[in-house]
């Protein structure tokens, strides 16, 4: 069954994942220790073949490389993210903290940096795997439910959590599953502070694998496509030294 974005129902189906890898040992060995785990693993070793694969095949997520010969790991991110939205984990040898926000920017759902061991990348996958079957199966048992509270509006803001849109003063304002989750938890729990940490386990559902960095990157693409200034949010206020709340 197809989605309205592209991607497929994964009920009683083996989970399918794409590795964009050009170092062959390395895309090997993340192969071997995936499909030990149980999912079907498929190779693309340049940018080039893994952006035509992602965007034409099925898969359930991608593990994606930074440095690929061809298109560029940040470019095949930002084209496969304008049309689905299946978990993609970045994976790059560069410890720069630009990389990382850069990546997440083009919207991919987690950054891990070599080396690595093949438990935490599998670890890693199985999280996301499992958060984003969650996604899917609620947003099918949401349309076939009652409808009461599943919009949430403050000051023009409308979040339709069935449809998973979010509309400023009419306006639609287009958002990946991590940035929808993110703002959705902070609007239905207004006026309470919650730390990075906090929102990491919530929205990521991990504690001891990712990086809580992503949750700064998030909570400033969702500014910038919500608030009329960043500078002086009227939305997400930021808590120097704690974290964010949600203002109502």
């Amino acid at each position: 069954m197809m989605t309205r974005t592209g991607e497929h129902t994964m009920e009683n189906e083996k989970q399918k994942v794409l590795i964009i890898e050009d170092e062959e040992a390395i895309a090997e060995l993340e192969r071997d220790y995936l499909e030990q785990a149980g999912y079907l693993v498929e190779i693309a070793g340049d940018g080039d073949s893994g952006l035509r694969r992602a965007l034409e095949e099925e898969f359930s997520l991608i593990i994606l490389d930074l440095m690929l010969p061809g298109v560029d790991g940040f470019e095949v991110c930002r084209q496969v993210r304008e049309k689905k939205n299946i978990p993609i984990l970045m994976v790059s040898a560069k410890k720069d903290d630009l990389d990382k926000i850069r990546g997440l920017g083009f919207g991919a759902d987690d950054y891990i940096t070599k080396p690595f061991s093949p438990s935490e990348l599998t670890a890693r996958v199985k999280a996301h795997l499992a958060r984003y079957e969650r996604l899917v199966g609620s947003v099918m048992q949401g349309r076939a439910a009652e409808q009461r509270n599943r919009i949430v509006e403050i000051r023009g803001l409308r979040i339709d959590k069935d449809a998973r849109r979010v509309y400023v003063n009419g306006e639609e304002k287009t958002m990946t599953n991590k940035e929808f989750d993110l703002l959705t938890y902070l609007a239905e729990r207004p006026n309470r502070v919650f730390t990075k940490d906090e929102l990491f386990r919530a929205i990521w559902d991990m504690e001891a694998v990712g990086e809580v960095a992503t949750v700064t990157v998030h909570i400033k693409k969702i500014r910038e496509k919500i608030e009329v200034s960043t500078a002086n949010p009227q939305y997400i206020e930021t808590i120097w030294g704690v974290g964010y709340r949600f203002k109502i």
